[in-house]
């Protein structure tokens, strides 16, 4: 094979691209599309050996015989030269078993038919299988260039502001910490965080997410984003050769590095293969020897040599998981490995890490009960200017939830620890807190079933009297429900692992419609948990926190919601999000079966042409041409059957429900205002 310099076992950990299979690229746009057949220069060579061979068929069928054989000559030099030179090649420089490849035994099969005069049928040998291996070629690389593809969306220059003023600079030499100046419809050079300006950012090419996103100051936007209306100036995180969208390139192409169960087994069984076949040639020749009938043995011999050749073997597993792990990373999931990729495809249980994976991370005042007179806004305006100076979450929800934050004044706040903030606020006392501290006293019932909707209560009290109390909730995120249901669809169990307490964590599941549900659960029992159920079916596990690091790491596939995710879980996890759709997990689901089931399928034609086509070569049905047009054919099967795996499985991902569009709508109207 044209990759065979390729060692089945030897990591490939040095380079995004083996430096024997394929060029590296070194830059955010440094990438070749794969031209259209006609102008590819790769297929002249085999194209021009496909020629010779038909003009010296139809010369031998016309009487001009006798100048045939030039012609197929010729045609044997232009199918021979693209893989003769590097079998033999391999053959001197190489050691072990690594000398013995399925070039070398298409070299052995041409020399031998030639010596036998069956020039015609080695001149077919060279052109099929140059052929079948230039295909095999473009089939990696157009698998390739879809996620290659994903470096165009950095665009060629960025504006950046200096001490002198704005200067367009190319957009591989921004530095982190540079000031980029992002206009109306531009896309984003680098990772940055917003410094000033409010705008919408589409981040569909890159997350999947077709939602856009509102940002501001201090939100993190991601390389290749496209702004909308406003203008933005990001400050950049991350240099303009080394950003998230690079990053993920990175990744995915070193995929096929780590190969999975069923690229191991083909190895397992092609690797061997070679010197077998080997064997097998030298043992039919030397019986005909002895059977004094060498010319038809030997004949026969190289027939065989070339009808157990593991050519489709070796690209059936390859072929497919680079196309499928190439096209995940188009929808937002990165898959860091073949063998990654390949358990995905097993998983029956998912484990759910609750707070920013099942819900939002950003709390929200979800209700308000109010007492003695006062009325909603007057309970949030009191609670908010306390906890204006507090960075706490849940002070932070309450600030925006108060419709007159700005208005109320408050003086001598204290922060008492484990408890919550006291004050004067326009020459009032008050006290905010939890009902620990503070008794909600009339409205306890009233507090008892906010708590027991999972939410959080704050009490707010003025001049010793209850004023209110505030439930605060980080909610559910819209699409949890229809990941949940799509997964139940599909025969995957769910579960929640969680730290909070037992009320939230079995208010948030019943939301989102899981059933099985663990609170209270440290980082160890979390990891405890997954490894029990691996006992009983490959479990993934799927969270963003440092805490969810050992479950990642113990998990069959452990997932990490990469544009949220820790860095300790994202390192610690085989899958990472790009997005925080959970949508994406049933899709990756499918997507992944559906590469194994490909898979599958191209093992076993591969090895059904082997079995088949041994005796019939052994026993003479067949010869040296019709064995390798059945053989190179198969090979081209196998390519188109692995390039389906590149087909989207997104269709099955369910619509909105009501709660996400009008997510979507109070988003739009926030901007709006």
């Amino acid at each position: 094979m044209s990759r065979e310099c390729c060692d089945p076992d030897e990591p490939v950990a040095r380079a995004p691209l083996d430096a024997c299979c394929g060029p590296t690229p070194t830059g955010g746009r440094e990438h070749e599309e794969v031209p259209p057949w006609w102008r590819d220069r790769a297929l002249a060579l085999p194209a021009a050996s496909g020629l010779l061979w038909v003009t010296g068929l139809v010369m031998e069928y016309t009487g001009l015989g006798t100048r045939a054989p030039v012609v197929f000559a010729l045609g044997l030099v232009a199918g021979g030269w693209t893989f003769v030179p590097g079998a033999i090649t391999r053959l001197l420089t190489a050691t072990g078993r690594a000398r013995l490849g399925v070039g070398l035994l298409m070299t052995i099969a041409a020399i031998g038919a030639v010596l036998l005069g069956h020039l015609g049928e080695a001149t077919a040998l060279a052109f099929l299988f140059s052929i079948a291996e230039t295909l095999e070629e473009r089939a990696m690389d157009r698998a390739r260039q879809g996620l290659r593809a994903l470096l165009s969306l950095i665009p060629e220059t960025a504006r950046v502001s200096r001490t002198t003023g704005e200067q367009v600079i190319p957009a591989a030499d921004v530095r982190a910490r540079d000031v980029l100046i992002v206009g109306a419809g531009e896309r984003v050079a680098t990772d940055g965080v917003v410094a000033s300006g409010r705008s919408w950012v589409d981040v569909s090419a890159i997350t999947g997410e077709s939602i856009p996103v509102e940002v501001g100051p201090g939100d993190a936007v991601p390389a290749g984003s496209v702004n909308g209306s406003g203008a933005l100036h990001l400050q950049a995180t991350a240099d303009g050769r080394d950003n998230s969208l690079t990053t993920i390139v990175h990744l995915v192409e070193q995929a096929h590095a780590n190969k999975g169960e069923r690229a191991r087994m083909a190895d397992r069984i092609a690797r061997p293969l070679v010197p077998l076949v080997l064997i097998a040639a030298v043992v039919i020749a030397a019986f005909g020897v002895l059977a004094g009938e060498p010319g038809l043995w030997i004949e026969r011999a190289l027939v065989v040599l070339v009808a157990a050749s593991p050519c489709a073997l070796a690209i059936a597993v390859p072929v497919t998981v680079v196309s499928a792990i190439g096209s995940a990373s188009k929808f937002g999931v990165v898959i860091k490995s073949g063998a990654a990729f390949e358990q995905l495809g097993t998983i029956r249980r998912v484990a759910f890490d609750k707070t920013g994976t099942l819900t939002r991370n950003r709390p929200k005042v979800v209700a308000t009960r109010t007492e003695g007179g006062h009325t909603e806004a007057d309970v949030l305006e009191l609670a908010a200017a306390l906890e204006a100076v507090s960075g706490h979450p849940l002070a932070v929800a309450i600030t925006e939830a108060s419709p007159r934050r700005a208005t109320a004044r408050a003086a001598e706040v204290q922060e008492h620890p484990g408890h919550g903030l006291s004050g004067l606020v326009d020459g009032r006392r008050v006290r905010v807190g939890s009902p620990r501290w503070i008794d909600p006293r009339a409205l306890t019932a009233d507090a008892n079933e906010l708590a027991g909707q999972g939410m959080s209560v704050i009490v707010v009290e003025t001049d010793r009297c209850v004023a209110g109390i505030i439930g605060i909730r980080d909610e559910l995120r819209p699409e949890a429900r229809d990941a949940i249901a799509a997964l139940t669809a599909q025969g995957v169990a769910t579960v929640m692992l969680t730290g909070d307490n037992v009320r939230t964590a079995e208010a948030i599941a019943g939301q989102a419609g899981i059933e099985e549900v663990h609170a209270e659960q440290l980082p160890a029992a979390k990891a405890d948990y997954v490894r029990r159920s691996l006992e009983r079916a490959p479990t993934a596990m799927i969270g963003d926190g440092i805490n969810d690091a050992p479950a990642l790491a113990s998990a069959t596939v452990g997932i990490a919601m990469g544009v949220t995710g820790s860095a300790a879980a994202v390192e610690s996890a085989d899958v990472a999000f790009t997005g925080t759709d959970l949508r994406l997990i049933p899709d990756a689901l499918a997507h992944a079966r559906r590469g194994r089931v490909i898979m599958t399928g191209n093992i076993a034609l591969a090895l059904a042409i082997i079995v088949v086509l041994f005796p019939l070569a052994l026993f003479g049905v067949l010869g040296l041409a019709a064995v390798v047009l059945v053989h190179e054919a198969a090979e081209v099967v196998v390519i188109l059957n692995g390039l389906r795996a590149a087909r989207s499985t997104r269709r099955l991902r369910p619509p909105l429900t009501a709660d996400a569009v009008a997510y979507s709508s109070d988003r739009a109207e926030a901007v709006a205002r």
